[in-house]
């Protein structure tokens, strides 16, 4: 499962001393561009207004009037500057737009430079971010100040706004699943549903015992627990499991899909110890590792904080999500530790397949067989954005930042699924960790994304946000 593209409604800025024809261009190329890159895109009907722009206060409110007949249709505004255009109209139109926006405007050219053919973009860039700064309107504004849309620069912006739309859409409306009460010594991992619900993240609850009871009361003649079976065969390595084990795992795979589908989840954390190894006799790890690499963030330990954190970084990525621990030192390398969890790691970003063993850390205070289910392996070598989420006296409060998995070796009797990791200045990365109460869990994704999460965590959703490797 990939996150899909934002859908972006135009905005096309007129000043009247500069000539129609810039305009016309303008509605021609951005919308062509946007769909060669796989957006969707709505624009005012060129009738609606002078040129299909939008210059003075009536032609804002026709604009404004467009958004809120098309609302859900778009996850943010592209405001294109073919020329200066006007800052009154574009604040009219766009106050109420409810979504990111990202100023474009035209570069001049410097044999085009007479007063029937400049644009004066440049300056007019400038004017209207000062009028949004008044009427408290945010934007995106990014390097360099000007681009033209048919541009390797340009697909860059655009790339790293769909990101930020991305991540503001998906994080303040989502749903997180609690399923399982919090397991009672782990307090690290305690989270404020008010004020994840003030922020509009919403936290559905849901006792073990029902998914218990839903696995024992499946049969195999369930067409979903067909398709498990024949999926999670394919997933990962099982010849070590009982096929009882193994049957378990898939009817706990079906149950754990309905519910999300229930209610209507994007991401959850689960009780994973120790009732679900003495009452259904396995680890929900390679079921997490499963749901993990489809893009639905699903965290140990009833993490709902690490669920959210893993929902935002599949967000800004694409890629799928993992819960980590910050787990072990590598030696002596100040800025290299171990990253380890024992087994929910996605399979797309494991060395290879995993191998679904007992869990055999359990298995020294439980026994031994009944904790089938790590998905056991190592960590592929990448780059990646890591990234937690806790709050505090209201607050929802991140720390983000970025590291490289390396291919140094891990002693072959690690259990679990590990990885070295190279984060620069990782020590005052843990003392900002610990100085400011976050988890031991630690959630990553591929691909380096610190900056649009940053902006669209406290930017757009008012969030705090630190960058301990920044300070």
């Amino acid at each position: 499962m990939t996150a899909q593209k934002s859908a972006f409604a135009l905005f096309f800025g007129n000043r009247g001393v500069f000539p129609a024809s810039l305009i016309a261009e303008s509605r021609e190329t951005l919308p062509r561009v946007l769909k060669e890159w796989g957006h969707d895109v709505i624009m005012l009907d060129e009738e609606a207004t002078r040129y299909g722009a939008v210059e003075t206060l009536s032609e804002g409110q026709t604009y404004a009037n467009f958004l809120y007949e098309n609302k859900g249709k778009y996850d943010g505004v592209i405001l294109c500057l073919p020329n200066f255009g006007d800052e009154t109209g574009a604040v009219t139109a766009l106050k109420e737009a409810g979504v990111p926006i990202l100023i474009q405007a035209y570069p001049d050219e410097m044999d085009k430079m007479s007063p029937s053919q400049r644009r004066d973009g440049f300056c007019g860039k400038i004017s209207i971010a000062d009028v949004f700064r008044q009427n408290d309107v945010k934007f995106t504004a990014l390097k360099p100040h000007v681009v033209h849309p048919d541009s390797e620069s340009f697909k860059s912006q655009v790339d790293y706004f769909d990101r930020v739309c991305r991540v503001v859409k998906g994080t303040k409306d989502m749903v997180v699943g609690a399923i399982g009460a919090r397991t009672t010594p782990f307090k690290t991992v305690r989270i404020d549903e008010i004020a994840l619900q003030h922020h509009g993240i919403t936290v559905e609850t849901l006792d073990m015992s029902q998914v218990i009871g839903r696995v024992n009361a499946m049969t195999h003649e369930n067409s979903a627990y067909k398709d498990k079976v024949e999926m999670l065969q394919g997933y990962t390595t099982w010849d070590q499991v009982p096929g009882t084990a193994f049957e378990t795992l898939a009817k706990l795979g079906v149950v754990l899909d309905e519910i999300i589908a229930e209610y209507q989840m994007d991401a959850l954390g689960i009780r994973c110890w120790n009732e679900i190894q003495r009452q259904l006799g396995v680890s929900p790890c390679v079921v997490l590792s499963s749901l993990n690499n489809q893009g639905i963030g699903s965290s140990c330990e009833v993490d709902i904080g690490s669920a959210i954190a893993m929902h935002t970084l599949h967000l800004a990525s694409t890629e799928p999500p993992a819960c980590l621990d910050w787990n072990n030192n590598y030696f002596n390398e100040e800025d290299k530790c171990i990253l380890f969890h024992c087994g929910s790691m996605p399979q797309e970003l494991m060395t290879g397949l995993g191998r679904v063993t007992d869990h055999d850390m359990l298995a020294t205070s439980d026994g031994s067989g009944i904790g089938f289910g790590c998905n056991q392996g190592r960590i592929a070598s990448f780059e990646f954005t890591f990234s937690n989420l806790l709050t505090e006296s209201g607050r929802l409060k991140w720390y983000l930042g970025q590291g490289e998995f390396t291919d140094d070796e891990i002693p072959q009797q690690f259990f679990g699924c590990a990885g070295v990791a190279a984060v620069e200045k990782l020590q005052d990365v843990l003392l900002y960790v610990m100085r400011s109460g976050h988890r031991h869990h630690v959630n990553i994704t591929p691909g380096v994304h610190v900056d649009p999460l940053k902006e669209a965590l406290e930017y757009y959703l008012e969030h705090d946000v630190a960058i301990p490797q920044y300070g």
